[in-house]
C-alpha cells in the first residue's frame, strides 16, 4: 500500500487517504458588524467539515463581556456546533474568573480552554492570594467547580517564558494531571518540531489527546506580527513562499492552503488524529487546505 503524503494536482496520493481525523476550528469575537457578517459566512462555509468542536478566544481575564460568551452561545444554539470557551486568568481576580466559569456551566457550556493569558504589561505580578497566576491553578479551580471538559495549551517550540523545554513539558504534564483532558498546540510551521514534541510527550508519560494547531496563512505580514507576539517561529522558507505576493490575495490563499495541507498530510501520516485550525475568522484558507487533503470524505470515520 502506498504511504505517500505528497500533494499533486490538488489531491493527496494515497490508497486509503485521508485517515480518520477530528477537526476543530478557532474563532474570535467580531468587533464590527462587517466582521460579524464575515464570521457567520465563515461558520456556514466550514460547518460541512463537521468539526468535533469549535473554540472561541477571549479578552483579558477571560471576560465574556469581550463577546466570548455571546459567540459561544450563538455557535451552540444557532449554528448547532459544539463550542468551547477560552478562559484566561492572568488579569482578573480569582473570584471573577471562577464566577465566569460558573456562568458558563449554568448556561450549558461544558468545554473550556483553560489558559493563563497575557499578563498585564505595566503591572506587578498578581498576588497568588487573590489571583490564579498560572493555567495550572486555573485547571485545579475549574475541576472543583464542575465537570468541565478542559483543554490546555502546549508549545512545540517551548513557551517563550519557560525556563527550558523540559520545564515547559513538565508544566504541561502537571496541567493534564490536574484534570485537563486535551492539549492543543500553538501553531508551528516546522512539522519536525511538532513530531519531536509529540514524541517527548509520550516519553514523559503523557497520553492525553494532542490536537495540533495549524495556521493556514493568507496574510504573511499579519502572521509574522502574530508570531513575534506569541513566540512562534517564522522560518525563512515560509517567507520565501510568500515573497512577491503582497498584492495578490488569491495567490496568497492558494499558497497558504498548500502549506497547511502539506503539514496536515505529514501529521496524519505520522499518526496525529486531531487538527485544530486557526481560522482567523476566514473560511477560504481552511476550506482550500481541507479540500487539498481530500476532506471531508473521511470525516464519517473520524474518531
Amino acid at each position: 500500500m502506498s504511504t505517500s503524503t505528497s500533494l499533486a494536482d490538488g489531491a493527496v496520493a494515497q490508497d486509503r487517504w485521508p485517515p480518520p481525523v477530528a477537526l476543530s476550528f478557532e474563532f474570535f469575537p467580531p468587533k464590527t458588524p462587517a466582521a460579524a457578517e464575515r464570521l457567520w459566512q465563515t461558520v456556514e462555509q466550514l460547518k460541512p467539515l463537521a468539526p468535533q468542536y469549535v473554540s472561541v478566544t477571549c479578552g483579558a481575564g477571560g471576560n465574556p463581556a469581550e463577546g466570548t460568551a455571546a459567540l459561544v452561545d450563538a455557535l451552540r444554539h444557532e449554528a448547532g456546533l459544539s463550542a468551547a470557551a477560552h478562559l484566561t486568568c492572568a488579569s482578573a481576580p480569582r473570584a471573577a474568573v471562577e464566577a465566569i466559569a460558573r456562568r458558563y456551566w449554568d448556561a450549558g457550556v461544558r468545554q473550556l480552554v483553560a489558559l493563563r493569558g497575557d499578563c498585564p504589561k505595566d503591572a506587578a505580578p498578581r498576588p497568588a492570594a487573590t489571583h490564579h497566576r498560572f493555567a495550572l491553578d486555573l485547571v485545579r479551580a475549574l475541576r472543583k467547580i464542575a465537570d468541565f471538559e478542559l483543554s490546555v495549551a502546549a508549545y512545540p517550540e517551548t513557551h517563550p517564558e519557560a525556563g527550558s523545554p523540559a520545564a515547559d513539558l513538565d508544566n504541561l504534564k502537571r496541567k493534564l494531571d490536574a484534570g485537563a483532558g486535551r492539549a492543543i498546540t500553538q501553531y508551528c510551521f516546522e512539522t519536525d518540531l511538532v513530531l519531536r514534541f509529540r514524541d517527548r510527550m509520550a516519553a514523559a508519560g503523557i497520553s492525553a489527546p494532542l490536537a495540533v494547531g495549524i495556521m493556514p496563512v493568507h496574510d504573511f505580514a499579519q502572521i509574522k506580527r502574530f508570531s513575534e507576539g506569541c513566540g512562534a517561529g517564522v522560518p525563512d522558507w515560509l517567507a520565501a513562499r510568500f515573497a512577491g505576493l503582497e498584492q495578490d490575495p488569491a495567490e496568497r490563499v492558494r499558497v497558504g492552503a498548500q502549506i497547511a495541507a502539506e503539514q496536515a498530510a505529514r501529521l496524519l501520516a505520522e499518526g496525529i488524529r486531531e487538527l485544530h485550525l486557526y481560522t482567523l475568522n476566514r473560511a477560504e484558507p481552511t476550506l482550500a487546505a481541507c479540500r487539498l487533503l481530500g476532506l471531508p470524505a473521511s470525516l464519517a470515520h473520524a474518531a
